[in-house]
């Protein structure tokens, strides 16, 4: 049996959304169908809920959970990237609310078959889709030294980017989780504390392999233009590139003029499309944590449509 995914901050996701029965909601990171689950229970009777993974053993998994809501749920082998195409080939808006968890499922940490985690032996793959052609065994061992150190460098914030781009050339060619785990703790020289000194460099890679931050830019735009006046957008970060992303799209769409601070007047034409629900950020609580260890990095981010005059409207 495939592991249970633990959906993260689901009570301060299903009010920051705002959950009403006969609602209709979009998850674009459908991952294990937890939040999906949570929030047709909450959305019924009438509610819907459109589910979008890029990972087609996803939504397998999640159209199995979602079983008892088949009438209510609609899964889509799709990346968030897509959304608006998505939304309109089904006739899915406007929305009342658009979710984005952006963590990886225990489904995918745990699977031996796609070297997400440095936990356990498996391939150098890390593609969220199979249909992306690039898997990280290929960026490990054909990038030259300099590049593959600025993307551990610019995707995993690692200081050490340099030290462990050199020792992987060295041992190249590398093929395992755990071959790439061994060299990246040798170039740092041990490991410290907590956290396991190739934490990042798995993060820069599967970043890089699945493009994550270029498609999360772009699936926020999406999202804005799917939901109706008044509809919520959550989005559920991990680390700071990510939530960096979140808070600068939040806070722009927040704002009229974007021009820069010292311009005579505003050239930009820029009308704000959104309302920050929540300036200071959401995290789990210390129970949460306990009880789910892999929240402890999590931030949540909520924002609310409004209509084309900029005033608050009812709904969708």
């Amino acid at each position: 049996m495939a592991p249970v995914h633990v959906p993260v901050l689901v009570r301060e996701v299903l009010e920051g959304l705002d959950v009403q029965p006969g609602g209709r909601y979009v998850d674009c990171t459908l991952g294990g169908g937890g939040h999906a689950l949570a929030i047709l229970e909450q959305s019924a009777p009438g509610g819907q809920l459109l589910g979008i993974d890029a990972d087609p053993e996803a939504v397998s998994i999640a159209r199995e959970r979602l079983g008892a809501y088949r009438d209510s749920v609609l899964l889509v082998n799709e990346n968030s990237v897509n959304l608006g195409d998505v939304c309109d080939h089904y006739g899915f808006r406007p929305v009342h609310g658009v979710l984005f968890d952006l963590g990886l499922s225990s489904l995918q940490l745990e699977s031996d078959a796609r070297g997400f985690s440095f936990e356990r032996e498996s391939v150098l793959d890390m593609r969220l889709s199979p249909d992306k052609k690039t898997t990280a065994e290929d960026l490990v061992n054909r990038l030259p030294e300099a590049e593959l150190a600025n993307l551990l460098r610019l995707y995993g914030e690692e200081t050490r980017s340099r030290s462990i781009a050199r020792r992987i050339v060295q041992a190249r060619p590398l093929h395992t989780t755990q071959q790439l785990a061994r060299v990246v703790q040798v170039a740092v020289g041990g490991r410290r504390g907590r956290i396991h000194p190739a934490t990042r460099t798995f993060q820069a890679l599967r970043i890089a392999v699945n493009d994550e931050l270029g498609n999360l830019q772009t699936g926020l735009e999406q999202a804005v233009g799917v939901l109706g006046p008044g509809g919520r957008l959550a989005v559920i970060s991990y680390h700071s590139l990510e939530d960096r992303i979140v808070k600068q799209f939040m806070q722009r769409e927040s704002t009229d003029c974007i021009c820069p601070p010292d311009a005579p007047q505003c050239v930009c034409g820029h009308t704000a499309s959104l309302r920050l629900v929540n300036r200071k950020v959401i995290t789990p609580s210390p129970e949460e944590v306990i009880l789910n260890p892999r929240s402890r990095s999590a931030k949540l981010r909520i924002a609310e449509r409004l209509d084309h005059q900029g005033a608050m409207a009812d709904g969708p």
